[in-house]
């Protein structure tokens, strides 16, 4: 297959020469090359869509959908046959971009060319390319030691860099948290032991909230739509025993820490995410079906109340 970044890089140079249509930014950030989805750039629907896109390297299809879990307004799904290359060597913020001086959550392929991370220990799909593309979720342009930071974890230097970024409140940064549905499905069942390259499908759906005012409440919302309002497909191949031993702990429901609006949860451990239980993280509900059996074991259920309480409250 095509390297990830590679990939990444085909929909991020789209996104330059739409720059203008999308409301985007494009700029040169001590030597990196970055856009701007939404930092002092309105950017808007279509740039979170791109943003997505960019983040699962091109290997996922992500639109917009009518509502679902009781909310009014929009939702986002997403489908992928390459789930864990486009999920978890791709999207998942897994890379934490701290320095003296900035600090944001890091997803995209950029992951795996740094390849340090646990789990790429299990996923396999690290590479060293040419040029690294990642997405930080951030309401402030990368420093020097930032970019920095990157080039030497990736071993390219820093013109060899593209990143695009987005605030968690905005418009941009709203749809590509909350397309992470199939994502945190396929991490969950990570957590737990299950073998991803049994994985051959997924498609996911959540609830798109409000733009928040401030990112601290857009963490809280976009966590919600998926806890309480994502709804998870999986297409697996195997035994049916492994399946039913493990759907009812996939939702979120099943973590001791559901069932309160994640802002709450969030400032109950000192707006620290690795205190949080780690099972909490998952969608509503989730269906497994056996493409070898064609028997489907599902588990949770949608909740429209908390979903309202989240994005309303």
């Amino acid at each position: 297959m095509k390297s990830l970044n590679n990939r990444a890089k085909a929909v991020f140079d789209s996104a330059v020469k739409s720059e203008c249509d999308l409301h985007v930014r494009r700029k040169t950030v001590h030597d990196a090359n970055v856009i701007d989805f939404g930092i002092s750039a309105h950017g808007g629907l279509s740039a979170g869509l791109k943003l997505a896109r960019i983040c699962t390297s091109g290997l996922a299809s992500i639109n917009f959908g009518s509502s679902v879990a009781g909310w009014e307004g929009p939702s986002v799904s997403v489908h992928t046959d390459w789930p864990i290359a486009a999920c978890m060597a791709s999207q998942y913020a897994g890379w934490q971009i701290a320095t003296d001086d900035y600090f944001a959550m890091g997803s995209g392929p950029m992951r795996a060319a740094n390849g340090s991370e646990p789990l790429f220990s299990d996923i396999g799909c690290t590479e060293s390319p040419e040029h690294v593309v990642g997405v930080l979720e951030s309401s402030s342009l990368p420093t020097k030691m930032a970019i920095d930071l990157i080039a030497e974890k990736c071993k390219v230097t820093p013109n060899q860099i593209s990143l695009a970024l987005a605030p968690t409140a905005s418009q941009a940064g709203n749809v590509q948290v909350v397309a992470r549905s199939v994502e945190t499905a396929l991490h969950k069942m990570h957590e737990l032991g299950f073998d991803l390259t049994r994985i051959e499908s997924g498609y996911g759906v959540a609830p798109l909230p409000p733009v928040a005012k401030d990112d601290l409440a857009g963490i809280g919302r976009t966590n919600d739509s998926i806890l309480f309002g994502g709804s998870v497909t999986i297409w697996v191949r195997g035994d049916d025993e492994s399946l039913a031993n493990i759907v009812d702990k996939l939702p979120s429901s099943a973590s001791n820490d559901f069932g309160r609006p994640f802002r709450e949860v969030f400032a109950a451990y000192d707006h620290d995410f690795y205190k949080i239980d780690k099972h909490l993280f998952s969608p509503a509900q989730i269906m497994l079906c056996n493409l070898d059996t064609g028997n489907s074991f599902a588990a949770g259920q949608l909740h429209p109340e908390l979903v309202r309480e989240s994005f309303l409250g």
